[in-house]
């Protein structure tokens, strides 16, 4: 089948494209390095055509409700219209586990977008994730100075190429027109733990501080927020596996 991927150049979206293509599915990359531009609709009718599914992994860096929001209602509605349009059977949507659950400004984009998905006329399914075993990694990197002040949260870090999988496993099982099971990794580990223990890998010196954030958002946070409830597909690699993939320092 040919499977449109939305954001196909990012980290996901290169880990998507290459498990699309390991199950015999042609992917066809959306970005703007492809004449495509989400944000606009430019280049999406061309670039679905022939297409029998959109996995979309679309994502914009932001911790800003307005920017967030902004973002996902225009990739969205474009992309889904014109899925519509070109007869596009299924539209898988990567979300986040707590979504529902935590305030923060980029949730409320990506509540967005799920909302906008389910209202729409192309049937669906949406996946629910954890954090990437990235996520602390891309946390440190946005952060100055010898002092890394991390937000006091748990989650179950889980592989995007774990995840990558089971986004093409539920374009291949047809849409749901809802939730599939969430998707979380094997194991409950502290933001701040798991920065230390990639600075360690690498063998850098800073300090990493785990620090409650204000108000409602940090209460949802450490009451387990970004955990699943109830039933959940648990993934196999750990953190320990992921930071063997990091180079150290030298």
């Amino acid at each position: 089948m040919r499977v449109a991927v939305a954001g196909g150049t990012g980290l996901t979206g290169r880990h998507v494209v290459d498990s699309l293509a390991g199950s015999g599915h042609d992917p066809v990359v959306l970005s703007r390095s492809s004449g495509v531009d989400l944000v606009t609709g430019a280049g999406l009718a061309a670039a679905l055509a022939g297409a029998g599914a959109v996995i979309d992994v679309s994502n914009v860096t932001t911790t800003k409700r307005a920017v967030a929001e902004q973002f996902f209602t225009a990739t969205t509605t474009h992309l889904r219209d014109a899925a519509a349009a070109a007869g596009v059977g299924h539209y898988v949507l990567l979300s986040i586990v707590g979504v529902d659950r935590v305030d923060l400004g980029y949730y409320a984009g990506k509540r967005r977008q799920e909302q906008l998905l389910a209202a729409g006329p192309v049937p669906w399914s949406v996946l629910r994730a954890t954090q990437f075993h990235e996520f602390a990694e891309q946390v440190l990197a946005r952060l100055r100075g010898r002092v890394a002040a991390l937000p006091a949260m748990r989650s179950r870090p889980v592989a995007v190429a774990e995840v990558a999988d089971s986004l093409v496993e539920t374009v291949t099982a047809g849409p749901l027109d809802g939730y599939a099971t969430e998707l979380a990794g094997p194991e409950v580990l502290w933001l701040a733990d798991m920065a230390r223990l990639v600075l360690r890998r690498r063998g850098e010196h800073r300090r990493v501080l785990s620090m409650p954030l204000p108000g409602r958002v940090g209460r949802q946070l450490r009451a387990g927020g970004a955990l699943p409830l109830g039933e959940f597909r648990e993934g196999k690699r750990t953190f320990a596996d992921y930071l063997d993939t990091i180079e150290p320092s030298r």
